[in-house]
C-alpha cells in the first residue's frame, strides 16, 4: 500500500519530486473515466484555478457518439466549451501497474459561475451530502459489484490485443460465442481462481496499493463470475472507489486477456450482476445514526423494533422516492432484463429485515450488531454510476428525515417472494422508457432533490439510449421473424 502522506497544496511539489507526469481523470454520466496524461510541471500550474476540459465529455455517450437532441452542459450553440477541472488532491494515488505514475481525480465546475456542472456525478454526490453533513451526519457506505469475465478465442499476439479483440469477435459473431472465462456455476470456490491466479489475486492486491480496498472477494454462481465487497467508508470516497475498483478490473483485464463485464444481465437465463449500496448515517462522534439505543416494545413493524426514528424516516423517504430515480439505480436498455421475477433481484417497492428478495434490506440487531446497523440498497446493477446510485439515497433518505416520511408499505413477510399475496409496493419500472418518464415528470420527486438541470441532462442521455435500442434490428427478430412473416 502507498505510504505517500496526504496531499496539500503547501506539500503536492515535495511529493512529486520525483516524478515528471501525472495522470488525471473525471466521470461522466456513465461512470466512465475520462482522462489524460500531462506534464508534471503543467499539473503544479493549475492548482488553484484548476485547467480546461473540453464539455463534450458531458455531450456524448459510452461510444463518443453525440446525443440525438442537444443538451445544456454541452452542445454546438456553446462550441462544446471548456469546462474547468478541478483537481481533488485528496483522492491521489499512484497506479501500480504503469508505473506508479501519480494520479488524482477531478471535478469539473461551470467556468462562469464555478459551481459543480449539474451533471458531474462527484459533484452531485458531494451536493446530496451536503444536508446531512450541515446536520451533523457523515454517511457512511459499502458497495458490492458482481460481473461477468469472457476470453476472445483465437491465437494473439499478446494479452492486449486479445483484451481489444473481444468488440471485433462480436462483430461477426453471435454473443454466445464468446466463451467465459471458466465454465459451470461455482459460487464460493475456493478452487475456480486458481485457473486464474494471477489474475485473480492482481486485481486483490492492486486495489489495495490504489486505495480501493477490496473487503471480501470470491467466485459468484454463474461462469466466469466474480464478485467484490469494497471496504466500508465514508459516501463520498466509497462512490470514487467504486468507481476505480471498475478501472483496476478492466486494466488487469486487459494485462491478461480477459474482458470483464459489468453490464445488468449479459447471459440469458443465468444471474445478473448487481451493484448493491450499504448506507448508514453517524453522528459526528461516530455513533450510528440508524439505531435505537434500546428496542422499541411497540414499534409499527416488529422489522423496525431497533431502528431508530431517524431511522425510520431515511428508509420511508427511500420506499417513497425509489420509482422517481429509477434512471439513476438503472440507467441502460439491459439494466431491465436483470430487474425481472424470479432472478433474486428486486421489482417492488419492498422491504424488510434481512430480506434478500426486497428491494431495500433492513440490517438490525437482533441479526446484526448495532454499530452495523444500515440499509441495503439492492436494486442497482453493476452498470450504474455509484455517485449517482450514493447521491440519489442520500437526496432521497434526508427528504424522509426533512418531511418525517412514514414507511409507505408493511414489509415483506420471511419467505415471501416479490409480488406475492403480502407485497403491497408498487412494480417499479419494467423498462428504460418507463423509468424515464416517471424520473422526467413535471411532480418527479428527482426534479425536487436534484433540480430541473439535472433531470433535464440525465433524462436527455437516457432518452438517447432508448431512441438507439428503438431503431436497432436484434438477432431475436431477424431468427424469429426472417422466414415466417
Amino acid at each position: 500500500m502507498s505510504t505517500d502522506p496526504e496531499v496539500t497544496v503547501e506539500n503536492v511539489a515535495q511529493i512529486l519530486q520525483n516524478d515528471r507526469k501525472v495522470k488525471v481523470a473525471g466521470i461522466d454520466v456513465d461512470g466512465m473515466l475520462r482522462g489524460k496524461l500531462m506534464k508534471k510541471e503543467k499539473f503544479l500550474s493549475i492548482l488553484d484555478d484548476g485547467f480546461g476540459f473540453c464539455s463534450v465529455i458531458f455531450g456524448w455517450d459510452q461510444h463518443d457518439a453525440t446525443y440525438y437532441k442537444e443538451l445544456s452542459v454541452s452542445n454546438k450553440e456553446n462550441g462544446y466549451r471548456d469546462l474547468v477541472a478541478m483537481p481533488d488532491l485528496r483522492s491521489f494515488r499512484r497506479i501500480p501497474w504503469e508505473g506508479n505514475v501519480p494520479f488524482f481525480l477531478v471535478s469539473f465546475l461551470d467556468p462562469d459561475t464555478r459551481q459543480p456542472v449539474c451533471a458531474c456525478p462527484r459533484g452531485l454526490l458531494k451536493s446530496a451530502a451536503a444536508k446531512a453533513e450541515a446536520a451533523g451526519y457523515r454517511a457512511m457506505a459499502g458497495a458490492e459489484y458482481e460481473f461477468y469475465q469472457f476470453r476472445a478465442p483465437g491465437n494473439h499476439s499478446t494479452p492486449e490485443r486479445a483484451a481489444s479483440s473481444t468488440a471485433i469477435f462480436l462483430q461477426t459473431n453471435p454473443v454466445d460465442a464468446l466463451p467465459p472465462l471458466t465454465e459451470g456455476m461455482f459460487g464460493y470456490s475456493i478452487t475456480r481462481p486458481l485457473h486464474n491466479q494471477d489474475y485473480f489475486y492482481g486485481i486483490y492486491d492492486a486495489c489495495e496499493e490504489f486505495r480501493c480496498d477490496i473487503e471480501g472477494w470470491h467466485t459468484e454462481s454463474g461462469p466466469g463470475v466474480y464478485e467484490a465487497a469494497l471496504q466500508f467508508g465514508e459516501a463520498k470516497s466509497m462512490a470514487d472507489k467504486a468507481g476505480l475498483f471498475k478501472y483496476v478490473v478492466k486494466a488487469f483485464g486487459i494485462k491478461h486477456g480477459i474482458t470483464p463485464c459489468f453490464m445488468a444481465k449479459p447471459r440469458h437465463g443465468l444471474p445478473g450482476n448487481s451493484g448493491h449500496m450499504h448506507i448508514s448515517l453517524v453522528t459526528a462522534d461516530g455513533k450510528n445514526a440508524f439505531i435505537r439505543d434500546t428496542a422499541d416494545p411497540s414499534p409499527p413493524y416488529p422489522d423496525v423494533a431497533h431502528l431508530s426514528d431517524l431511522g425510520r424516516h431515511f428508509l420511508a423517504g427511500l420506499l417513497v422516492g425509489l420509482p422517481d430515480i429509477m434512471p439513476l439505480l438503472a440507467p441502460t436498455i439491459n439494466s431491465y432484463k436483470r430487474l425481472v421475477e424470479n432472478f433474486w433481484a428486486p421489482v417492488t417497492v419492498s422491504w424488510g429485515l434481512e430480506h434478500r428478495a426486497a428491494s431495500i434490506r433492513l440490517i438490525t440487531p437482533p441479526t446484526a450488531s448495532p454499530k452495523a446497523t444500515r440499509f441495503e440498497v439492492r436494486v442497482p446493477g453493476a452498470d450504474a454510476n455509484p455517485h449517482f446510485v450514493l447521491a440519489a439515497i442520500l437526496a432521497l433518505g434526508w427528504r424522509g428525515v426533512e418531511k418525517r416520511l412514514e414507511i409507505p408499505v408493511p414489509p415483506l413477510s420471511r419467505g415471501e417472494d416479490m409480488g406475492g399475496a403480502s407485497d403491497k409496493g408498487a412494480r417499479l419500472a419494467k423498462s428504460l422508457k418507463e423509468a424515464i418518464a416517471t424520473f422526467m415528470r413535471p411532480e418527479s420527486v428527482a426534479r425536487e432533490v436534484f433540480g430541473d438541470a439535472f433531470v433535464e441532462h440525465f433524462g436527455g442521455t437516457r432518452e438517447h439510449e432508448v431512441r438507439l435500442w428503438e431503431e436497432a434490428v436484434t438477432d431475436w427478430e431477424v431468427k424469429r421473424y426472417i422466414e415466417t412473416v
